[in-house]
């Protein structure tokens, strides 16, 4: 069996004791590809796993990490497939295990990464443009001239969003924390910008509506913002909930989407690309169109070995990242350098 260098986990609990190691690699079978991976994207449920608070519980010792971009290198169909040698980018097909040389990817869902484009920004663009492609268009049906408000705007699927909102020709509303953050979203297109450190959510978004509120909101916060919102939303609209960075899971009564006639609606977009993996290769067709017409980019906040992965999800868990932040494995960061 052979050995991949890794990020590794040994117990829950404690980042800063992620060392690099020795895991095995993972064996190929049938529908899957094995990949050398170039880069790793860091994404908030990373941290999650280590400390032991994710849903997923993978057994001791793992890597974490599960965005990755890199290079097929065994196809478990076989070689009449003709993938080996192609760059692609996908998440890892056990939820985990991106932090190392080599992963695994379920073939059916990988996508094809342009030839002009770096591993660094696939790995950035995969997930944050797949979700917020979802939510928008798959889930909530935007309409041309509608409102959008993006709560959690400063993160990778919140700059996505900006940018799709408004190639969709949506007036786009950016909720985001602090000077940097409003900055951030306001180059990437926002019409207008809330600093829910300094302004009130509802009395701003009020002003800005006219008192109509949102037709649709993306909320990858959850907590008070969503409480806020659940108040705020137009007639018809939807209230798409896609993620808790608050770290609190809301509740919504009943009686606000009943009265204001709106809808809740989830959008999970990696179980969506399983149930169709046609649609998502077909999605994905159209976002690498608009990225290759200039339309779109992704975020990158910082590029860093993988050697320097505990304090990556730190950086997470410290509010201070705008965009994602990608690991490289170390001799392709020594190469770089």
């Amino acid at each position: 069996m052979q050995n991949d260098i890794a990020v590794v986990c040994h117990a829950l609990g404690n980042v800063d004791e992620l060392r690099q190691g020795l895991l095995p690699r993972d064996t190929v079978s049938p529908g899957r590809v094995l990949v050398r991976v170039q880069a790793a994207a860091v994404n908030f449920p990373d941290r999650l796993i280590v400390e032991g608070l994710y849903q997923q519980k993978p057994p001791l010792p793992f890597a974490p990490g599960f965005e990755v971009a890199g290079v097929i290198v065994e196809d478990g169909d076989g070689p009449g497939t003709d993938r080996i040698g192609r760059r692609v980018m996908g998440l890892t097909a056990k939820g985990y295990g991106g932090f190392a040389t080599h992963a695994l990817l379920e073939a059916a869902s990988a996508i094809k990464i342009p030839d002009d484009m770096s591993f660094v920004d696939a790995a950035a663009f995969f997930s944050a443009f797949g979700t917020a492609h979802h939510a928008l268009v798959r889930r909530a049906a935007v309409k041309e001239g509608e409102t959008l408000v993006v709560l959690g705007a400063a993160g990778a699927v919140g700059l996505a969003a900006i940018q799709l909102g408004k190639l969709l020709g949506l007036t786009v509303i950016a909720v985001a924390g602090g000077t940097a953050k409003a900055d951030a979203v306001r180059r990437r297109g926002a019409d207008h910008v809330i600093d829910h450190k300094t302004e009130d959510l509802r009395s701003a978004l009020k002003t800005l509506t006219k008192g109509a509120g949102a037709e649709v909101c993306l909320d990858l916060v959850g907590g008070d913002a969503f409480d806020a919102m659940s108040r705020l939303m137009a007639w018809g609209g939807r209230l798409v909930t896609v993620g808790y960075a608050s770290g609190r899971i809301p509740s919504l009564p009943a009686n606000l989407a009943m009265l204001k006639g709106y809808a809740l609606v989830g959008a999970y977009w990696w179980p969506a690309t399983q149930r169709d993996p046609a649609q998502h290769q077909a999605d994905f067709v159209t976002m690498l169109r608009y990225w290759k017409d200039g339309a779109v980019t992704p975020d990158v906040h910082k590029i860093l070995p993988f050697s320097e992965a505990a304090s990556a999800i730190h950086a997470l868990g410290e509010r201070t990242v705008t965009g994602k932040q990608v690991l490289v494995p170390d001799d392709i960061w020594e190469e770089q350098e």
